[in-house]
């Protein structure tokens, strides 16, 4: 099943979340490969790709995993939670309708 996982950052954790980014990515790629991420992606905290000094607000990610409990335990184990950049983190069950 899918499974949306929300993170929000706490304010000013930019330059954790610029520095701890490779391994974060790097969990996201391992999802990738293995066929069960759907998308994933940052909050800008203002109306622009690239925010700069603004930062982000949190993070989307919907990926398959065997149960709730799983998708919950793999999110908790993201460095963007060890580090402190996710203050909050969420998951829920997500049903994709289109594109089909």
């Amino acid at each position: 099943m899918l499974y949306a996982i929300i993170g929000k950052d706490v304010p000013d954790s930019l330059e954790k979340r610029i520095a701890v980014r490779p391994a974060h990515l790097l969990r996201l790629q391992t999802l990738q490969n293995e066929g069960r991420l759907l998308l994933a992606g940052p909050f800008p905290a203002i109306d622009a790709l690239d925010p700069g000094a603004a930062g982000f607000t949190g993070s989307l990610i919907v990926a398959e995993f065997s149960s709730w409990r799983a998708a919950q335990e793999w999110a908790e184990a993201d460095p963007y939670v060890a580090t402190g950049v996710f203050g909050k983190i969420s998951v829920q069950p997500f049903r994709k309708v289109l594109p089909t």
